[in-house]
């Protein structure tokens, strides 16, 4: 730039200074001094380097050093699809198992009890089928909520905020809204990102979140219906047991010796098991152990609801909490009746309140 000239400057004061526009004489500008905003097309010049800085117009969010990257090749892209694939066909599988496997099973014995009892536990079942699929189908199927379209680039279209603490995605070469961020699995941006889920083939984010933690619940709630059902339903079925050894010794017999023959004894009686009984082992085994995994996933989305963040946010701020904290959080989150969400969160309210009052 050559000689004295008047020009509109955009200067950046870090942290508690804000952004403002000032008409001022400039006789040189360095290099390093001055970019070009990518959200709405100006040039900014500010006092000294920055790697971040944010633009006084849009709000726009820009770092220096970022550049366009390259898309995943296309090994990498058939194999993450076809783990994809893999997980939800072993997963649909064992639901299906679980469900048709369980009904065989276990109606026989049921049915023999009453009649009563035999149509409650087909209803049971049934509705817990229904919902786990559906809301499986809704987790797996629905988006996982792609940032809206908006208007970015050029000055005269970009209006004042328009962009505010907006990113620019390298991957997708458009704005990126905050607590966005970009799944290479999915190839897209996703809002309020919480994790990709291969057992869903999908990402988890604003528009399904509800849905994956309602298809936890219903896992959870299954699994555990199954477990007692198989557990109940195999002691009906149990080859009789004998314990010879317990009735000659008697009381001296020590408690590891005890542990010990009564699982010989189980052990020994479970190869006359016929394959309903078999089967109905499996089924115990396989819900206690999905159902253990499941709830302490479960857990953490609720934890995290509760906490205001996701699992994506906590993991790049392990100690700043994004939201407020609170049951206001999870009574938002599944969407309860306005009357009763309404006192609940006045009762929660109140009860802050009087805590405050308290510690003061």
């Amino acid at each position: 730039m050559d000689g004295d000239c008047v020009q509109r400057v955009i200067y950046f004061f870090p942290k508690s200074f804000p952004i403002i526009a000032v008409e001022q004489c400039v006789t040189s500008i360095p290099e390093d001094h001055e970019a070009t905003c990518w959200g709405c097309g100006l040039r900014l010049v500010f006092t000294s380097y920055a790697p971040v800085y944010k633009c006084g117009w849009c709000g726009a969010v820009t770092q220096c050093d970022q550049t366009s990257r390259k898309s995943d090749s296309v090994c990498f892209s058939r194999w993450r699809r076809f783990r994809d694939g893999f997980f939800v066909t072993v997963l649909i599988l064992f639901m299906l198992f679980v469900i048709c496997g369980g009904v065989w099973a276990v109606y026989p014995v049921v049915f023999s009890i009453s009649m009563f009892c035999g149509i409650f536990h087909c209803t049971v079942a049934a509705v817990l089928s229904v919902f786990t699929i559906a809301s499986y189908c809704l987790a797996s199927l629905k988006s996982a909520g792609a940032p809206a379209n908006i208007r970015w680039g050029s000055y005269p279209m970009v209006e004042k905020n328009d962009l505010e603490n907006y990113t620019f995605c390298t991957y997708c070469s458009k704005p990126k809204p905050p607590r966005a961020h970009h799944c290479r699995s999915c190839k897209m941006c996703v809002v309020d990102m919480d994790h990709h889920c291969p057992f869903i083939g999908n990402c988890v984010g604003a528009s399904n979140h509800r849905a994956f933690v309602m298809f936890l619940i219903s896992v959870v709630t299954s699994c555990s219906y199954a477990a007692i059902m198989t557990i109940y339903a195999s002691y009906h079925i149990w080859p009789p047991l004998h314990f010879p050894n317990l009735s000659s010794y008697g009381h001296s017999m020590g408690s590891m010796k005890l542990l010990m023959e009564i699982i010989t004894t189980l052990a020994s009686s479970a190869f006359f098991l016929s394959a309903r009984g078999i089967i109905l082992l499996y089924l115990a085994f396989a819900s206690l152990s999905v159902n253990a995994g499941i709830a302490v996933l479960l857990c953490q989305q609720l934890s995290y609801i509760y906490e205001g963040n996701t699992y994506i946010t906590r993991l790049s701020s392990s100690n700043v909490t994004q939201g407020e904290r609170g049951l206001q959080n999870l009574v938002r989150f599944f969407g309860c009746p306005y009357p009763f969400s309404r006192v609940l969160l006045g009762y929660l309210n109140k009860s802050q309140d009087n805590s405050g009052s308290k510690l003061l």
